[in-house]
């Protein structure tokens, strides 16, 4: 319904202005459809409308439609409409808050050697803490942020520190949010509106294994809470990777880009090996997808232990880890980490582009559509 309305929309605006409508008019167009509509506005948007038309980025779904029915011709640049510079994001170089605690460089390179010799937690967790920022100029700096685990090995063998880190970016309250926000606010919501999706294998097994009601002919799945989660990648499609030749990947594959399966009895290492280096994403190891006992998530090919065993948290920590270490999200689940970032986190709101997909999908979850 929200295709057949923008069509029409469309076709009225070209029908009046011509092929070329002003931005006015687009602008126009998106603030009546949030005020006919309002559990369409975007309630995170700052003009609750941008997933229809923004006029800063000249992106959203009337603007798409545009596009489609201009094929072939090129609008004129309005030079009163300045591209946006994305600002926030994973990659972005943070204003960091001097602390009292942290240890200047000299002192960071004898803490470093200190943790090198010891297996005491404690100690660990507390250097690790006081050499924050030192770490950070580390991870930022082009010509040594790939140096980072090997510099500081006590993130492939201490649970907690990457939760440690990513509070001290952004304080308590945003690092919990997952935790508070996805089983009361977005988890039913999400399996029901996965539920209007046309069925395929895959969609059935999850929303079973969501809904905590599989079959016994049915194949293991994953548990609850991460069998939701995957519904994501149905609710918003895996982006096309490649500029000169776009490739899309399926829903399958995406889910892959997620998290992997591994039985315990097989070696670890060798499924390490055997993987091309690429974005992370989660190891799951145990006997089955609804007995997992212990979740890692994979970083250039090494392991980082999750501080709990459940899924959620595994989901947690690999959003985080792409913050800690200022890793660009894997572009096929942009719009996924995108949503978690901006609607579950509350991370850069406002500065970081999002897909009209993620606007909509926040708009129906937060309205309750």
């Amino acid at each position: 319904m929200r295709k057949l309305m923008v069509n029409i929309l469309v076709a009225h605006m070209i029908e009046t202005e011509g092929r070329i409508p002003h931005r006015l008019t687009k602008q126009n167009y998106g603030l009546g459809i949030i005020t006919l509509f309002p559990s369409l506005r975007d309630p995170q948007g700052r003009t609750g409308y941008g997933h229809f038309y923004d006029g800063q980025k000249n992106t959203g779904f009337l603007s798409w439609r545009l596009k489609t029915v201009q094929r072939g011709t090129k609008p004129s640049a309005n030079k009163d409409d300045p591209k946006t510079e994305e600002k926030g994001g994973p990659l972005l170089d943070r204003q960091l808050c001097h602390r009292e605690d942290q240890l200047d460089n000299d002192q960071s390179l004898e803490a470093i050697s200190l943790m090198n010799h010891t297996s005491d937690r404690e100690v660990i967790m507390q250097k690790m803490r006081t050499t924050f920022e030192y770490r950070q100029h580390l991870i930022h700096d082009p010509e040594k942020s790939t140096t980072i685990l090997s510099v500081f090995p006590q993130f492939l063998d201490t649970k907690g520190l990457i939760l440690q880190d990513f509070t001290l970016l952004f304080g308590s309250e945003s690092a919990s949010r997952l935790f508070e926000r996805w089983p009361t606010v977005f988890k039913a919501k999400v399996i029901r509106l996965a539920e209007t999706l046309t069925s395929t294998p895959l969609l059935k097994r999850l929303l079973s294994s969501a809904k905590e009601k599989r079959e016994e002919q049915d194949s293991p799945e994953w548990d609850s809470d991460l069998s939701s989660f995957l519904l994501l990648l149905h609710l918003l499609s895996p982006q096309a990777s490649g500029r000169k030749k776009p490739h899309k990947i399926s829903i399958s594959q995406a889910v892959d880009h997620v998290v992997v399966f591994q039985k315990a009895c097989r070696s670890i290492q060798e499924h390490l090996e055997a993987e091309e280096n690429r974005q992370p994403y989660i190891l799951a190891t145990g006997s089955s997808k609804e007995a997992i006992s212990q979740f890692f998530i994979v970083v250039d090919k090494k392991l980082i232990p999750c501080q709990e065993s459940s899924s959620l948290a595994a989901i947690d920590e690999l959003f985080k880890v792409h913050f800690v270490f200022s890793i660009s999200y894997d572009l096929p689940l942009k719009n996924m980490y995108t949503f978690l970032q901006t609607t579950i986190y509350g991370i850069d709101v406002g500065t970081t582009s999002e897909s009209p997909g993620v606007k909509e999908l926040r708009a129906k979850l937060l309205n309750d559509v």
